[in-house]
């Protein structure tokens, strides 16, 4: 089998994301991505900022900061 070009780069990326972020894994009903990705897009952010920024703003409410 022939070795993938490039491997050692993905697992050195693969590494470093995995010590410097954490994954989540958000499932949402059909037809509500394309709702979500309009409003990041009408935001002029990408669909992971606006879902960060969101749950930032999220928690600071909830959490009366």
């Amino acid at each position: 089998m022939e070795k993938k070009k490039y491997a050692s780069n993905t697992r050195a990326k693969n590494k470093w994301n995995a010590a410097n972020y954490d994954r989540l894994y958000p499932y949402v009903k059909k037809g509500k991505k394309a709702t979500y990705l309009a409003a990041a897009q009408a935001a002029g952010k990408s669909l992971n900022e606006w879902i960060e920024t969101t749950l930032d703003a999220a928690a600071q409410q909830t959490n009366g900061e």
